[in-house]
């Protein structure tokens, strides 16, 4: 059983309220999946069961070990309860009457258990607020502390499946019990049900971390480097590189100039920022305390000083911002960097290059006045789709995030306090997105600390969702690092700032590019661009093969050549495993008419080229990013 601490927040009855259909099934096939391991083992103890992305998942206690064998049963007994179509009851209690069924043993069971209190659902009663009503939802026998939604009959539940047993915390925290969560999934209908298990097969022969093996594009040494600290080999960082060229092409055209930061700083700069000492403290490293002069006689000097790892650029970029006095003449001031940050994922988070450590931004902070907020956005937006086209990505959305106004104050602040700078800023992002067209849907109580934010979501080609990057808008840390420019009035103003980051890190985009691809990248941009393949060794076709590989390599070409005297059809095979994009084979007739037959991975031979022509082609489609 495997380990996993995945834990879905509790709704609130507002994001309850915009369930989808699909939510909706799926949350209600969890508890008939709870219905049928109750008829199977009535000593289970259910915590926790809501939907996620891929399905649902319920927390249990029970004494036998479940597994993937008992799942054909527990399934059964499924088909049973959805075959019965009973209605799902809305039941409300008070908190009293809540309490006591769950110490009689009647919540999360088929019938009260004397002796055997419904422990979970008694601490569940505890996240439940004061002010909002509790609730039951019942099928057939099945009774459960929960807030809904569900559809209208058991079955209504579509097609379902079962799909994997893993080990968590109850409510996520190690210091409680160690709980079974059983996984499944739900959809309309067996066709769709279908369809997702095709896309899931395909996800795994994609899967970055075996084609990122199989390709030798990176490691990740937990011995000696560290789990989540990717070493990107000479193949992975080909790519790292054709990423940041392409980035830097496009930024230099848009008007952006490139910085460069240290690695740490003080800890007066996260202060000053607002992510210390709560808000970004959990995903920072371990500060290191230095004492800056122990040689000195002054006693101030002998204080250590604490330095963290820079986690994030914008604290960096808005003290080189700050480096030199500012008029409106200077803006919009686009500061752009692939800056390198550090964050202490949680080990049970980390996944192969989507969750490190250690990751490399295409970050840019855009300082810029009110009136040149909606261009700029749209900018961004519009560099956006650029590279969308560049990669082939044609679905995508933007998640629009804005803040929660009830939770500028009080314990449970989670946003600074500017209602009116919220106002404005969330009403001049949504004008930029309705005015551009660009699909996006809003989510509430989800934007950063500092103001309205969106998350770009993509689908690989499989329809795999990713999020890719995000776009956020920040109204409030100028204002705390004292930023300010010279307005045409003579008068100090702070800028607006738009932290854009459109190719995300590398990790997590070259994750995403070779499942995208599944590791057929294209010509631009594979590790291995061209290969030339000898037919024998003879030393003056060997000549003429090193002389092509020279003179693509005087090009900036990645190419590699083959001169053994190992079988053409073993040469290509080889190639092809590996992925390389072009083969250019040279013979002896070839080398007379001064050729190369040219085959392409996955493609084949797409014939005989005179040298030249060949070499232009590829030359060509390099530098316009094309197949």
């Amino acid at each position: 059983m495997q380990s996993h601490q995945e834990q879905a927040e509790r709704k609130t009855l507002g994001d309850r309220s915009k369930m989808t259909e699909l939510e909706r099934i799926r949350h209600s096939c969890a508890h008939v999946m709870a219905t049928a391991i109750l008829r199977l083992w009535p000593d289970a103890q259910f915590a926790a069961g809501p939907p996620v992305e891929s399905g649902f998942y319920y927390d249990v206690e029970v004494q036998h070990r479940i597994s993937p064998e008992d799942f054909p049963k527990i399934e059964e007994e499924m088909k049973k309860e959805v075959k019965a179509n009973h209605p799902f009851e809305k039941i409300i209690v008070d908190r009293n009457q809540a309490v006591k069924d769950a110490q009689t043993g009647r919540l999360g069971a088929l019938s009260e258990r004397p002796g055997n209190p419904s422990k979970f659902k008694l601490g569940n009663l505890e996240d439940i607020p004061e002010n909002e009503p509790i609730s039951y939802y019942k099928n057939g026998e099945f009774l459960d502390l929960c807030a809904g939604p569900h559809v209208m009959r058991t079955g209504n539940i579509g097609a379902f499946k079962l799909t994997s047993v893993a080990s968590a915390y109850y409510k996520g925290d190690e210091r409680n019990p160690q709980l079974q969560r059983i996984y499944g999934t739900a959809f309309k209908n067996k066709t769709e049900m279908e369809a997702y298990f095709k896309m899931v097969e395909e996800a795994k022969r994609r899967d970055h971390r075996k084609i990122g093996a199989e390709m030798g594009l990176y490691a990740i040494d937990t011995e000696y480097v560290g789990p989540g600290l990717p070493l990107w080999l000479p193949k992975g960082a080909a790519i790292c590189e054709e990423l940041e060229k392409l980035a830097k092409e496009t930024e230099f055209a848009a008007g952006y100039v490139r910085v460069k930061t240290p690695h740490i700083a003080k800890e007066r700069l996260y202060l000053t920022s607002g992510h210390l000492p709560v808000l970004y403290k959990e995903s920072m490293y371990p500060p290191m305390e230095l004492v800056e002069d122990p040689s000195s006689t002054s006693p101030h000097s002998h204080s250590p000083i604490k330095y963290y790892l820079k986690a994030m650029n914008c604290p960096h970029h808005h003290r080189i911002f700050a480096a030199e006095p500012r008029s409106y003449r200077d803006l919009p001031l686009r500061l752009a960097e692939y800056g390198t940050n550090y964050r202490y994922e949680q080990s049970g988070e980390l996944f192969g290059l989507m969750r490190v450590r250690c990751l490399n931004m295409n970050d840019a902070h855009i300082y810029c006045t009110p009136e040149q907020f909606a261009d700029e956005f749209n900018a961004v937006n519009n560099m956006y789709l650029k590279y969308f086209k560049i990669f082939g990505i044609e679905k995508y959305v933007m998640r629009y995030s804005t803040h929660d106004p009830s939770r500028l104050t009080g314990d449970n602040a989670k946003f600074v306090n500017e209602p009116e700078l919220w106002k404005q800023t969330e009403e001049m992002v949504q004008r930029v997105l309705d005015e551009s067209k660009i699909p996006y849907v809003k989510v509430p109580n989800e934007a950063a600390f500092y103001g309205p934010k969106i998350d770009v979501q993509v689908w690989s080609v499989i329809g795999r969702e990713f999020t890719l990057a995000t776009n956020q808008v920040d109204f409030a840390v100028p204002k705390r690092f004292g930023l300010v420019y010279r307005d045409k009035d003579n008068t100090e103003k702070t800028p607006l700032c738009i932290h854009r980051a459109p190719l995300g890190t590398h990790e997590r985009f070259i994750g995403f590019l070779i499942e995208h691809y599944a590791g057929n990248f294209p010509l631009w941009l594979a590790p291995e661009q061209v290969r030339v393949l000898t037919i024998g060794e003879d030393a003056p076709l060997v000549n003429y093969a090193k002389e092509i590989v020279r003179e693509l390599r005087a090009n900036m070409v990645r190419a590699e050549g083959e001169y053994t005297n190992d079988k053409i059809n073993g040469k290509i095979q080889q190639a092809e495993q590996a992925k390389v994009h072009t083969m250019l084979v040279v013979g002896p007739r070839d080398m007379a008419a001064n050729a190369v037959s040219v085959r392409m991975h996955g493609k084949g031979n797409v014939g005989v080229k005179p040298r030249n022509e060949a070499f232009q082609e590829i030359l060509r489609a390099i530098r316009e990013r094309t197949s």
